[in-house]
């Protein structure tokens, strides 16, 4: 790489890091070429995306950005993920993790808080923001639901009574 390309990549991955609300760095030391496409395509399923790029280059695009935290985990043949999502990036992670020993998750960073292996797996298990959207909207629902049933319950009691006394009359 020249020194323009350089800048270029220091400057893309900057935008990156700004733009992230979560990031996620992996070892991926061993995964084959198919591994790490469908990594890649796990993510852009889920909104975030993954990144290989210099060490030494990413940590001079963590200068300034609130993920600067991670600069230490870069060591080794790491990967970066990335998503606007908090849960997005670091639960894909821990899922692939599951099915392959050779991707090794060190931490990350969510905004100015670092996180450690066990930071990431917490964020993972939340649900993400689709979920959280879906449950609300199912609570707001819920009492409108119930109104509906509480205004046709008197009227289904008095046709049940009035059957009642018809079905005595016609015994009698």
């Amino acid at each position: 790489m020249d020194r323009a390309e350089k800048k270029a990549a220091i400057t893309a991955l900057n935008g990156v890091f700004k733009a992230s609300n979560v990031v996620v760095v992996a070892h991926y030391s061993g995964l084959t070429v198919v591994q790490m496409q469908a990594l890649r395509k796990q993510m852009r399923a889920a909104g975030a995306s993954v990144k290989v790029a210099k060490n030494r280059l990413a940590r001079i695009a963590l200068e300034g950005t609130d993920v600067a935290s991670i600069g230490p985990l870069l060591k080794g043949p790491t990967l970066i993920a990335t998503s606007s999502d908090p849960v997005a990036a670091p639960k894909v992670a821990i899922d692939f993790a599951k099915g392959h020993e050779k991707f090794v998750i060190l931490g990350g960073a969510m905004g100015k808080t670092a996180l450690d292996q066990n930071g990431v797996k917490a964020l993972a298990s939340l649900p993400s923001l689709d979920e959280l959207r879906a449950k609300l909207v199912g609570l707001l629902v819920a009492p409108a639901t119930k109104i509906a049933q509480l205004a046709t319950a008197p009227a289904g009691k008095v046709a049940r009574v009035v059957q009642a006394y018809a079905s005595k009359g016609e015994a009698a």
